[in-house]
């Protein structure tokens, strides 16, 4: 059924992923002192008061839109509880590995700029994805919990 808690959970980590489009997940300084902002989008930097894209990541920007659109699949597979369990599992490892990608591309784009990797330089971004990650376990919880409820009025029968 749609209107059950895990419906509420899956639509959160969707709108989490989302979310990585309004936040960077790292902001440096390059040599010359510029500010720059990675987003999955592209390199952004300030000049003049504006914001300036720099480069555009779309494999990245494509690879976040499907991990956004696949809650909201798993969402519409609600008479097949183990198919979501499944997807919900596909969706945290495609999730961590995108996290994965994400890191790699900061950490090449720190090297580059001949920086470290410190903990001010971390974006909101990264902390969206552990945080979708939860809501999707959330949403597992919510769907094993019908399962059983299932089963049991079963046996009662």
């Amino acid at each position: 059924m749609i209107q059950r808690i895990q419906s509420i959970w899956l639509f959160l980590a969707s709108a989490t992923l989302f979310a990585l489009f309004l936040f960077p997940y790292l902001q440096y300084s390059d040599v010359s002192g510029v500010g720059k902002a990675l987003k999955i989008t592209g390199v952004y930097h300030g000049m003049g008061g504006q914001v300036i894209r720099e480069e555009f990541f779309i494999l990245q920007t494509i690879a976040a839109v499907l991990l956004g659109i696949i809650p909201l699949y798993i969402l519409f597979k609600f008479r097949n509880r183990k198919q979501q369990i499944q997807l919900i599992v596909l969706e945290i490892v495609l999730i961590l590995l995108f996290g994965a990608w994400l890191y790699g591309a900061a950490s090449a784009a720190l090297t580059e700029a001949n920086q470290f990797l410190s903990a001010r330089n971390i974006g909101v971004g990264f902390f969206l994805l552990p945080i979708s990650i939860i809501f999707l376990f959330m949403a597992m919880g919510g769907i094993r919990k019908d399962e059983k409820l299932i089963k049991s009025a079963d046996r009662l029968r």
